[in-house]
């Protein structure tokens, strides 16, 4: 028995790895994470088995879901949206499988900032511009951010910043970023990016959040800061320069 914590993709069925769509066509039991994760996704499981949406469960009641299923030799499909290392609360989960001796695996999703990004059909390193990105989080209702985190602190990088679970803290982004990126640098709030009602609403730092607030967007949306977003000025990448000698390309004597 194996418990899979799968990444589903950040929302269209089929961006969902062959591998977590099979995993999750065989275990006959399903968790899954209803408010971020698309019923198709789970759509996938097979005929008569367990399918418990976990959003309304507690950590205590999803561990007791596992125990069952592993005293019964039933393998879990563990459905967590994009990809379940980033923000995934997956850590807790199998702090508990290892003091239980529950055996289990990862498999990897395609995460949020990757769709949003092909929504935006942009690239997030750009030669000169930025070749970071930063994922991050502000402080909400959520944990603190450990010291050393906050987004004044990050921004001193210039880096490219994906911001997850804040689309409610933009005044604060907006304060914290401007002094260091400028007013007039580009934001993109992408809400459920790949979903059918996904939404892209492009600015700056100056203006954003009134963007955001008439699109009355308060959840499950992606915020993407960085000169990238809107940069046509850049150098070509080195990779395909023909002056570029590397072993797969050597230099061709005369």
């Amino acid at each position: 028995m194996t418990v899979y914590f799968i990444g589903a993709g950040p929302g269209a069925p089929d961006l969902i790895t062959l591998r977590g769509r099979d995993l999750i066509a065989r275990c006959p039991v399903v968790l899954y994470a209803g408010s971020l994760v698309p019923a198709e996704v789970v759509g996938f499981a097979q005929e008569g088995a367990k399918v418990l949406d976990t959003a309304p469960m507690t950590l205590d009641a999803i561990l007791e879901e596992i125990e069952a299923a592993h005293r019964d030799g039933q393998d879990v499909a563990r459905v967590h949206s994009g990809d379940p290392s980033l923000y995934g609360a997956i850590a807790e989960q199998i702090r508990r499988l290892r003091a239980l001796g529950i055996p289990f695996e990862i498999v990897p999703g395609v995460p949020a900032y990757a769709a949003a990004a092909a929504a935006l059909e942009c690239e997030l390193t750009l030669p000169e511009i930025s070749q970071t990105l930063i994922l991050t989080r502000t402080a909400m209702k959520a944990s603190a951010m450990p010291e050393g985190e906050d987004l004044a602190t990050l921004a001193r990088s210039g880096a490219t910043l994906a911001i997850h679970l804040s689309v409610r803290n933009l005044k604060h982004i907006e304060a914290e970023l401007t002094p260091f990126y400028g007013a007039d640098c580009p934001v993109a709030v992408v809400y459920r990016a790949s979903w059918p009602d996904q939404q892209i609403l492009r600015g700056t730092l100056a203006d954003i959040r009134g963007k955001v607030r008439a699109a009355k967007i308060t959840r499950t949306a992606l915020i993407l800061v960085g000169r990238v977003l809107d940069e046509t000025d850049f150098s070509d990448s080195r990779l395909y320069d023909p002056s570029h000698v590397h072993v797969l390309r050597p230099k061709r004597s005369a």
